[in-house]
């Protein structure tokens, strides 16, 4: 069947509609605000029911929005490619993706909420912590991750639990500290942890 002038029409339209929702919510992510589907939808000038059209849930358009917007960890551990110093590599990611969240908090804090409400969103929320992770380490993939792949494995899960926006929110909004000591904390942890297995491999490989 011949495609019409109207259907053409009608498809550009809901093209420029979806645009329109996800420049919309990419613009209010970076104001650090509350990110939800009815202010998203007021910034895009269209009804919430018509933002849910093209989305169904909040998760899946924040992921959208998110897409390109944080750069891939060779990217973003640029400054730090000629050190072989995995500690300094780490404290480095770890400031990079903490201020980063720090910038976007308002979509985090909602990514994070619909991943406690509905697990079953979890695939859709960035997993950027973990590439980050993986590319500080590399100077350590002949050395600690050959002589004990089993300690190198437990300080990627170490750090994916301090270099994270959950460790993040429980410094800032538990603990009481202001954003640059809560991130001044969480990379002095990620690093001690770091420096502890890297002395411990050293042991090991002696």
């Amino acid at each position: 069947m011949a495609t019409t002038s109207t259907d053409t029409g009608r498809s550009n339209q809901k093209k420029r509609t979806r645009t329109a929702i996800v420049e919309a919510a990419r613009e209010l992510m970076g104001t650090g605000a509350e990110v939800t589907m009815p202010a998203i939808a007021r910034a895009a000038l269209v009804s919430e029911a018509t933002a849910y059209r093209y989305f169904p849930d909040l998760p899946s358009l924040i992921g959208e929005a998110l897409a390109g917007v944080w750069p891939g960890p060779a990217d973003a551990l640029r400054p730090v490619e000629e050190s072989r110093d995995p500690v300094e590599r780490v404290a480095f990611a770890c400031e990079f993706l903490l201020r980063g969240i720090l910038a976007r908090q308002g979509s985090v804090r909602a990514m994070i909420a619909a991943t406690v409400t509905r697990p079953e969103t979890v695939s859709t929320r960035p997993g950027i912590r973990f590439g980050l992770i993986d590319h500080a380490l590399l100077p350590l993939e002949n050395t600690l991750a050959a002589t004990d792949p089993d300690a190198f494995a437990q300080l990627k899960r170490d750090l994916a639990v301090v270099v994270s926006a959950e460790a993040l929110f429980t410094l800032t909004d538990l603990c009481g500290l202001d954003p640059d000591a809560a991130v001044s904390s969480a990379v002095r942890t990620a690093t001690t942890l770091t420096e502890a297995a890297v002395r411990a491999g050293r042991v090991t490989a002696a």
